[in-house]
């Protein structure tokens, strides 16, 4: 029985059954058969879909960040140089920071949008560090490629990664110094020395002690309660760096004004201000009236009408009290020849953030009528005065009780090295309000990112497996801030990296790049310094955009959806009507577009 259940079984096996034969050996068109034909393609995705995955497109996504990441890695430190982006509308923006470039440059490659992402989102949340971020991120992708190559799992470098990037926060939180047992003179100090780093690698690096204490000073005038919005930048061309200056109060450029403005008083001691959005001047009939009468003097009435609805406004406003009037809205030559006759200021279409400064640094509140202007609604500051900078003329609100509030006024030469100057500032002024809030500071250079790889490579050798090889990979692209300082200064990076390992080998804990002697130093010692929150920031951005973009094997883009769609616009397709180039509105003879 038991032979012949095996020959049954192997006839079964050998012999095809009439459905798999069928299956097969399927009819060829004409009814002719033939041989074994194909299966018939499953088609999941509209036509004209592009699909990459697997391996190749993890590398080719490596592949896009390294070519993003080469733009910006020549500015990176105190040498590092600028990059100058002419765009399409003729713009021309010179800059060496890092979340400018990104923005100005337009990737639109998908996964490059990351490094875009993480840049950007380092300035909002820290203001410093945007290019650190980006060579971090691209680092460690360069230095997982190989892994990635021999066939390392991608999930297994992410968990590698993230437990390297834990490691470096944690050791970075133990050795970073303190300033909260500091006295005020000595947190005062290290301010200075902090916004004079961030300073050091911008446009302005040669007066960073000057704009430091300015930035120290505007920082401390506002506290940490108010908004970064209280510090307004207000640029003046013409004249040198030095020449920029710190306002305690509310400043900002003198505005159009009409005949009569000269003959205003431009000073007062105590004055009350007035805040409005409300439009004083006539307005010609026919632009926003019709009128029907059937004699002169109907018009006239009309006419006598305007005039006093707007003398109206006028007596109520000088009424309430008000010495300056400042207004959203136009203020037309009778309402300034009116207010010039009474002793009071006015300005008209001051900008809308301007005006928001003076309301909460003054206390007045913007009104949208001219009734019942009482004490309650108007402002009040110690000084008003107009002076002038430059080649314009500015109007500056000083010693304002409500809110504390003050406007830098920068000079320069060309309009392009103001608004980088002013994008350096930026940078300085977010960094030392971080600093206020979480005060403890490390030292720059590389320093840091050399001790944390140190720590890093002594952990990897107490484990095993391909966690080892994954962490001391990750200590090795922590080592990219110290080589590239070094290189855009025009050093060996090499040498000064080996001298940076012996140095960290031996306990030399904040030895740096020395970028000045062109060598290497304590940099702590020498007064460069960075706030740990930017650091770690940094560290914890640039970790979870490479893991990311490691995350991903597959990118499915279709073009043809980036297209308008037929349906929604019949004018597109082939013969236009109407909206081609045909004549009028008819059948047009153009193509449709």
């Amino acid at each position: 029985s038991n032979g012949r259940s095996a020959a049954t079984r192997q006839k079964q096996c050998s012999a095809p059954s009439p459905e798999s034969t069928a299956s097969r050996t399927m009819m060829m068109p004409g009814g002719r058969g033939g041989g074994p034909m194909l299966q018939p393609q499953i088609v999941l995705l509209r036509e004209g879909t592009d699909t990459s995955q697997g391996k190749p497109q993890l590398i080719s996504n490596i592949n896009a960040c390294q070519a993003i990441v080469d733009v910006v890695r020549t500015t990176l430190g105190p040498r590092g140089m600028d990059k100058l982006i002419h765009d399409d509308a003729g713009n021309v923006t010179i800059s060496n920071d890092g979340a400018t470039l990104m923005k100005q440059l337009q990737i639109v490659h998908p996964a490059g949008k990351t490094l875009v992402d993480i840049s950007m989102s380092q300035d909002a949340e820290v203001g410093d560090g945007t290019t650190s971020v980006v060579l971090l991120a691209g680092e460690f992708l360069r230095e997982c490629k190989p892994y990635i190559e021999e066939g390392v799992h991608p999930q297994t470098i992410v968990k590698a990664f993230r437990e390297a990037c834990a490691l470096a926060v944690t050791k970075l939180e133990e050795i970073s110094i303190k300033l909260d047992t500091q006295e005020e003179g000595k947190k005062r100090e290290m301010l200075e020395k902090a916004a004079g780093t961030s300073l050091s690698s911008k446009l302005v690096s040669g007066q960073k002690a000057f704009f430091a204490k300015m930035v120290v000073d505007a920082v401390l005038a506002i506290g940490a309660s108010q908004g970064l919005d209280m510090i307004g930048m207000k640029k003046v061309p013409g004249g040198s760096l030095q020449e920029s200056l710190l306002v305690e109060g509310v400043a900002f450029k003198k505005t159009f004004s009409y005949a009569g403005f000269e003959q205003m008083t431009k000073k007062f001691a105590q004055p009350k201000i007035v805040l409005l959005n409300v439009e004083l001047e006539l307005k010609a009939e026919r632009d926003n009236a019709e009128v029907r009468v059937s004699d002169v003097s109907s018009y006239q009435k009309v006419v006598d009408a305007e005039w006093e609805i707007i003398y109206d406004k006028l007596a109520k406003i000088v009424a309430s009290g008000a010495s300056i009037v400042l207004s959203r809205l136009a203020i037309g030559d009778l309402a300034t020849q009116y207010f010039a006759d009474r002793g009071l200021f006015c300005a008209g279409r001051v900008q809308e953030d301007d005006l928001k400064r003076v309301s909460r640094a003054t206390g007045a509140s913007v009104q949208t009528s001219c009734n019942d202007l009482n004490e309650g609604v108007l402002g009040k500051c110690a000084q008003f005065e107009e002076r002038q900078v430059g080649g314009e003329r500015y109007n500056f609100f000083s010693g304002c009780e409500e809110a504390t509030t003050c406007t830098i006024i920068l000079r320069g030469g060309a309009e392009q090295f103001i608004e980088e100057a002013e994008r350096s500032l930026h940078d300085a002024i977010m960094n030392t309000r971080r600093l206020i809030t979480n005060p403890s500071v490390i030292a720059g250079g590389g320093a840091i990112e050399m001790e944390l790889s140190a720590h890093l490579r002594e952990h990897s050798r107490r484990i095993f497996g391909k966690t080892q090889l994954l962490i001391a990979a990750y200590a090795k692209a922590l080592e990219v801030i110290p080589r590239q300082v070094s290189s855009n200064a025009g050093m060996d990076p090499t040498d000064i990296l080996n001298k940076l390992r012996m140095k960290h080998a031996h306990g030399g804990t904040w030895f740096g790049v020395d970028v000045v002697e062109n060598g290497i130093c304590d940099t702590f010692e020498s007064f460069v310094w960075e706030a740990t929150v930017m650091k770690r920031n940094a560290l914890a951005a640039a970790t979870e955009a490479a893991c990311l973009i490691l995350s991903v094997d597959e990118t499915v883009r279709n073009p043809a959806s980036e297209k308008p769609d037929d349906k929604n616009y019949p004018a597109m397709q082939g013969r236009g009507r109407g909206m081609g180039r045909g004549r009028g509105m008819g059948r047009g003879r153009g193509r449709g577009r």
